[in-house]
């Protein structure tokens, strides 16, 4: 990711953050102009051509997207499209980031942990993972199946990311779709995403001891994704980010047999 589009996705999150109104309407057209941006080059490029005048650019979005968005997502296109943005493709992939993160902002259910369970179904599921991210079958099967599968079992917020996601995936796996938009929310909401790995269930208590002594070591609220794993044996394997804390049995077990044959 080059320097530009750092500071351009810094602008546009302060520019979404200071728009008001944004519900999952607004979100829902954000998805919807990425689908239009991604689908043709000669729109991508144009706006997200740094060579171009602001104004410009401005322009373009409102004769686009004017006569039929809200005014609230007009204002976050538009802002999006006067920054300066490193390539075309980091510009469609900053406004879907947007539009995550407007379904953050209009969505009060627990996203993060939404998007992680079905991260999992999906994961012990070939056949669910080959029908959302295969070649065959249109986008539009595709955001129908999952609001069958999601309708009624997770928020409206959670089902339109999805859907939304997996409608465009672009050449994208699953799961690493997933994984991003929990991330995006994550950030959004200032928490940090922990996925423990456990041989069974936490307790109440165990989850409110582990969720407080990482939020004491990180300085901030953390989310806890649990993953049973029979191979843990006991203990736990934490990862937050590219940190891991291993204090499982078979990770003991495993240095134990390493200093054995050493």
């Amino acid at each position: 990711m080059g320097s530009a589009t750092t500071q351009a996705r810094t602008a546009t999150a302060q520019a979404l953050a200071a728009t008001p109104d944004v519900d999952l309407d607004v979100a829902r057209e954000l998805f919807a102009a990425v689908g239009a941006v991604s689908g043709s080059a000669q729109l991508s490029g144009a706006l997200s051509d740094s060579s171009v005048p602001a104004d410009a650019r401005a322009g373009l979005v409102s004769a686009v997207f004017g006569s039929s968005y809200r005014p609230a997502t007009v204002a976050i296109l538009t802002s999006a499209a006067q920054q300066r943005w490193s390539s075309a493709a980091e510009f469609v992939e900053g406004l879907e980031e947007l539009a995550i993160q407007a379904t953050s902002v209009a969505e009060p259910a627990d996203i993060e942990a939404e998007l992680f369970s079905f991260s999992r179904t999906v994961a012990s599921n070939g056949e669910l993972e080959l029908a959302l991210g295969g070649r065959m079958g249109g986008s539009a099967a595709k955001g129908d199946l999952v609001s069958s599968l999601l309708g009624g079992r997770a928020s409206a917020g959670t089902t339109l990311i999805v859907s939304s996601l997996v409608s465009q995936a672009r050449g994208r796996r699953v799961r690493a779709l997933l994984r991003r938009a929990e991330r995006i929310v994550a950030d959004q909401r200032s928490r940090i995403v922990a996925t423990v790995s456990a041989a069974a269930p936490l307790s109440a208590d165990q989850q409110t001891r582990l969720q407080n002594a990482l939020s004491a070591r990180y300085g901030s609220s953390v989310t806890l994704n649990t993953v049973i794993d029979p191979t843990v044996l006991g203990g736990l394997r934490v990862q937050v980010a590219d940190d891991v804390i291993d204090a499982s049995v078979s990770a003991r077990l495993a240095d134990l047999r390493q200093r054995i044959a050493g």
